[in-house]
């Protein structure tokens, strides 16, 4: 059978383009210039992933057998309202009951998975049960999440076994005064002139050592907040819970370091903002003595709800 025209014109079309080059049109800049963008999006890529830090890594570590590391750590807490501390958190989460098959389990199930928790002193016991509260992954929000506090850029809010208060930026005023919400942090509860204000974010400020101070203060702008008094108690309130704070030789570990030790006499550091935060430290650092320091169960007068 004789081809068809057709296939006659398809052949003596491909053998026209024997030997000749495929060019685009415009040149060669623009594929080259496609590569180079695909090969750099993959090596980003890679470069992202081999740098980012594995989740739940390095101190506090989770405790088993196997470690010499003491990951029972303790941070003095307070929420500053105005001018008065607000009471402490109850509770410890620590109840038992049987379950089905008749074993005593914790009941508290985001206890269960992280072992963050207080015991109505005012302390954070961080002695994480998972990676999910260890390493890099331990921060405050781990521990009101386990009290169901809210906290954002603008609400502090109680859950009702707390109390069910509420403070916000937008509808409550401190002696008719605009307010706003900071968390101070200390790193070392024995040095008070060291601290920084993070003014966002709340929920992801790092818990980096043993020994650290944190105060959620809902006040008007650019008042003082105050160093809570039960954290000069805190080597007293640890040794009562199998834990303990030095005074003077704090344990700090970086992510993914050797456990070090390192020592909080001596000179006093200048002390690093936290992101979005401010710095305050050394002779510019404000004095408690101009704050009423209360552990009231009342709320203070000064604090007002409106539109």
């Amino acid at each position: 059978m004789a081809p068809s025209s057709s296939a006659k014109k398809v052949a003596k079309l491909a053998s026209r383009g024997k030997g000749k080059k495929i060019r685009f049109q415009g040149g060669s800049v623009f594929p080259i210039a496609v590569a180079l963008v695909v090969i750099l999006g993959l090596l980003a890529i890679v470069y992202g992933r081999q740098s980012r830090p594995a989740g739940g890594v390095g101190a506090p570590y989770v405790g088993d057998a196997t470690t010499t590391v003491d990951t029972h750590w303790h941070i003095a807490y307070g929420m500053y309202v105005c001018d008065t501390f607000q009471p402490k958190l109850t509770g410890t989460k620590e109840e038992t009951g049987l379950d089905a098959s008749g074993h005593t389990v914790l009941l508290n199930d985001k206890f269960k998975l992280l072992g963050i928790h207080s015991h109505g002193d005012g302390i954070i016991h961080y002695h994480p049960y998972s990676t999910k509260a260890s390493g890099n992954r331990a921060k405050l929000g781990v521990f009101l999440d386990v009290y169901d506090v809210k906290l954002t850029d603008t609400d502090l809010v109680l859950p009702a076994d707390q109390g069910s208060d509420k403070w916000s930026t937008k509808t409550t005023k401190c002696d008719g005064k605009a307010t706003e919400l900071r968390v101070r942090v200390w790193p070392h509860y024995d040095k008070k002139n060291v601290f920084h204000d993070v003014v966002t974010d709340f929920n992801n400020i790092r818990v980096t050592n043993d020994g650290m101070v944190m105060v959620i203060a809902f006040t008007a702008k650019g008042a003082d907040i105050p160093m809570p008094d039960w954290a000069a108690q805190l080597p007293t309130l640890g040794a009562n819970d199998n834990g303990n704070v030095n005074p003077t030789v704090t344990t700090t570990i970086p992510i993914g370091a050797v456990p070090t030790t390192t020592a909080v006499g001596g000179s006093t550091p200048a002390s690093t903002p936290a992101t979005g935060g401010t710095t305050a430290g050394g002779s510019s650092a404000p004095t408690t003595t101009s704050a009423t320091v209360s552990t009231s169960t009342t709320t203070p007068a000064s604090t007002t709800t409106g539109g």
